[in-house]
């Protein structure tokens, strides 16, 4: 809330604040699903061999092939994800829908991701803050997605703010 007493955040939100929620599984990585990713991130040029050359990969400090960082378990789902419940990214008091844009992301890395890794995702609202700006009042808000795989053992986590006005 600000100094004028006008606030986005939602009862949802509070509610909602530091619950796990949202968990899926991606279906098991395959080498194909690594070397296709690797082949067109790092288009034209040709992927590390990490990436596609198994007998390579077996002289590394991984055994194996092993999936580039931004690999993503999740890009071509067969089912969408429902979208976020209303008021969990805010709202105005006056009904109006809030207008929004990415503020930005952090990814941290864990372990990397191999064939046969089945990859489960849970996300949660962290926190938010709230001033006037430029665009008016504004209401920015932390999330922050966990990646882990069939071990329990941290992929990814992605930190992300959500700007709404």
């Amino acid at each position: 809330m600000t100094e004028n007493g006008l606030t986005y955040v939602t009862e949802a939100m509070r509610a909602a604040q530091g619950a796990w929620t949202g968990e899926r599984t991606a279906p098991p990585i395959t080498e194909t699903d690594i070397r296709r990713w690797a082949m067109a991130t790092f288009h034209p040029e040709k992927p590390p061999r990490i990436y596609w050359d198994a007998d390579y990969a077996a002289t590394t400090q991984w055994g194996g092939i092993v999936a580039p960082p931004d690999f993503n378990p999740f890009a071509w789902p067969l089912e969408r994800p429902r979208p976020t419940a209303p008021g969990l990214m805010g709202a105005r008091p006056d009904g109006k829908s809030l207008t929004g844009m990415n503020g930005g992301q952090t990814d941290t890395y864990g372990v990397p991701m191999r064939a046969g890794d089945l990859v489960s995702e849970r996300r949660r609202l962290v926190d938010w803050w709230e001033r006037e700006g430029r665009l008016g009042h504004t209401l920015y808000v932390r999330n922050e997605i966990e990646w882990r795989n069939q071990r329990n053992e941290v992929v990814r986590t992605r930190l992300s703010i959500g700007i709404r006005y």
